[in-house]
């Protein structure tokens, strides 16, 4: 997955400059002449993934299509504090309204793209992936997705329509109907699309070993402590791709990878990762 389309992509930063500049900046507009002309850089305030640089760009080209943006670092590049990421000039009073909206873009991505990649550190040398979740900002998946991706993380789910994910909550209803997990799994295999995969959460280990059995593609183990999550994968390891789901954090995760499981999806990535410490600064 790349950047978001280019429609969506200026949807995005229009609507973001729209909530920040309401009926205009009045502190610059008081306050700087028009025909002032500055230089500023763009630079980083601590050790960090850079996500989103082409984002923060096209935010201040959106507000004066005359500023000249050189962008030093590119996304994916691991920076430290200091090291500067891009270098903005022209129009003094554009630079500083596009400011803190280019900025939001780009440490909030950053943050994500750097959590991301303490995850990916953590289990390094292990055959698991770091998966993101659905547990994203209302509006922004698209780029959030994308910051995982450049942090080494690979994507779940992007929507509802991706594959079938039988949910602990899809379970409840349908046991209410008395459907045991193996008809569940071949209701789902019967009413969609071939090429679907069908995912299924399970809490113990008898109902990974049923959902093995049951044929589903993958298995979500969820919530579970290591040694159940260890013996379920040494129960059904090679009939189903095992992803581990649930309390896990960074002391955590390369034990659970060391279970044996193919997965391990963190909805922290994405709606609890810090901001990454990025400033604009004139010259």
């Amino acid at each position: 997955m790349g950047l978001p389309e280019i429609t969506q992509f200026q949807q995005l930063v229009d609507q973001a400059l729209a909530e920040d500049l309401g009926s205009g900046d009045v502190t610059t507009e008081a306050l700087v002449p028009e025909i002032q002309q500055d230089k500023a850089s763009i630079i980083a305030k601590a050790r960090g993934v850079i996500a989103g640089v082409d984002i923060a760009k096209q935010v201040f080209l959106k507000v004066d299509l005359k500023l000249k943006i050189d962008i030093l670092i590119e996304d994916g590049t691991e920076v430290k504090a200091a090291d500067v990421i891009s270098r903005i000039e022209g129009k003094t009073s554009s630079i500083l309204k596009a400011e803190r909206v280019a900025l939001n873009f780009l440490q909030h991505l950053s943050g994500i793209a750097s959590e991301t990649a303490r995850y990916v550190e953590a289990v390094k040398g292990l055959p698991v992936n770091i998966t993101d979740t659905r547990k994203t900002t209302p509006g922004l998946r698209a780029l959030e997705k994308y910051a995982v991706q450049i942090g080494g993380g690979k994507n779940h789910r992007m929507h509802l329509g991706d594959a079938i994910l039988i949910k602990d909550n899809h379970l409840a209803a349908l046991r209410n109907q008395g459907l045991s997990i193996k008809e569940v799994v071949a209701r789902a295999r019967q009413k969609s699309p071939p090429k679907l995969k069908i995912e299924i959460e399970v809490k113990t280990k008898k109902e990974a070993i049923e959902a093995a059995e049951s044929g589903a593609d993958i298995i979500m183990l969820d919530n579970m402590n290591l040694e159940d999550m260890r013996q379920a994968v040494q129960s059904i390891k090679g009939r189903a791709l095992i992803e581990a789901s649930g309390g896990i954090n960074l002391e955590k995760v390369r034990a659970v990878a060391e279970t044996g499981v193919d997965l391990i999806s963190i909805g922290a990535l994405t709606h609890s990762s810090k901001a990454l410490d990025i400033s604009l600064e004139l010259d």
